[in-house]
């Protein structure tokens, strides 16, 4: 299969400023997504997270795809995108005791990446929940997603554009290296700007359960109810929750701080920087998350660097840890994951 990646507007350096009241398919991107996604094909679209892999959520036949394109086992449950709010009720059942929590984290953070579980509509296939009793829904902001997800009009599922357990796409360039040939188009927008997936939350009266951290952090929610942490689910429920995900096909170790780690002669590592204060000649390569110790631009590059030093024929990635707090906690469950199974016999213990 030839997989084409179209650019959604002419200047991509400008594109959240994309204008949201026009009339029309302007870019043929968008009408090309369109017309496969009405044809029951996959198609790579932006979201302000990452880079997702769309199909129409209500078409098991076309959500097959996803999974096959991915290779994605059939436990793993996907996140459907709504077109817009009015969508909510026709594929979820939500619970009187928890509406009007729901309603002010709605009216907060969609659109956005805030992912709500709730209990399913019959519409909602199995194979999009896993054959779940719920479903995760939510709705993006990204002006070219919703563009496209407003003129095809019904939700779309779309996990991440990228081989499963990998590291996620954050531009269309990683989603042509992972899943070129597998799929018709890429809807090439850019960069995402959070860089990292959206945090996926269950609201249980007057407590909310974060089952996935991402771009909404806990001290955000917070604000709204008591938290709760979920990080070890005795069975999959969303998205994000297997312990070894987002990895580099090296071997990555996660620490507190690179200067101290015991090298190997002979051994090419490279340094996923937090520290900046660090001497470069220690490691064959450094990409540094933020000169400026900025989470929000650190979890934006994650993936990006984990990728660039996976390009580079390394025997082991060495990523030192972020801040727990606010955005970094996200950051840290992403490397966290990245590293559950890295094979590191090799190194140093």
């Amino acid at each position: 299969m030839k997989t084409e990646i179209v650019a959604a507007i002419n200047d991509r350096r400008s594109w959240y400023r994309h204008s949201a009241d026009r009339s029309g398919l302007e870019s043929r991107a968008a009408a090309a997504a369109v017309e496969l996604l009405r044809k029951g094909e996959v198609v790579a679209l932006p979201t302000e997270t990452v880079y997702g892999l769309a199909a129409d959520a209500l078409d098991p036949v076309a959500v097959t795809k996803i999974f096959e394109a991915k290779e994605r086992p059939r436990f793993d449950p996907l996140i459907v995108h709504l077109p817009g709010e009015e969508w909510l009720t026709r594929v979820t059942k939500i619970d009187e005791a928890d509406r009007a929590q729901i309603k002010e984290l709605i009216a907060q953070f969609w659109p956005g990446p805030l992912t709500l579980v709730l209990d399913r509509q019959s519409i909602v296939p199995d194979i999009v929940t896993a054959g779940l009793d719920t479903v995760a829904v939510r709705m993006s902001s990204h002006p070219v997603f919703a563009e496209i997800i407003s003129v095809f009009g019904k939700p779309l599922a779309a996990p991440s554009a990228n081989r499963f357990g990998r590291i996620s796409s954050t531009t269309a360039r990683h989603v042509f290296d992972e899943l070129g040939g597998r799929i018709p188009l890429i809807v090439d927008a850019g960069p995402t700007p959070h860089g990292i997936e959206s945090t996926i939350i269950a609201v249980h009266g007057k407590k909310i359960d974060i089952l996935r951290r991402g771009p909404i952090t806990a001290e955000q929610l917070a604000e709204f109810s008591k938290i709760d942490i979920v990080s070890a689910p005795q069975k999959i429920s969303t998205p994000g929750q297997l312990p070894s995900h987002y990895a580099p096909k090296t071997p990555l170790r996660l620490v507190d701080n690179a200067e101290s780690f015991p090298l190997v002669k002979k051994h090419r590592v490279g340094l996923l920087a937090w520290n900046a204060s660090i001497p470069e000649e220690r490691f064959a390569a450094v990409r540094t998350l933020s000169q400026r110790h900025d989470l929000h631009e650190a979890a934006a590059n994650l993936f990006r660097c984990l990728r660039e030093l996976d390009e580079l024929d390394l025997n082991l990635i060495v990523a030192e840890r972020v801040p727990a707090q606010g955005l970094g906690a996200a950051i840290l469950d992403r490397l966290e994951r990245a590293s559950h199974d890295s094979d590191i016999r090799d190194t140093p213990e």
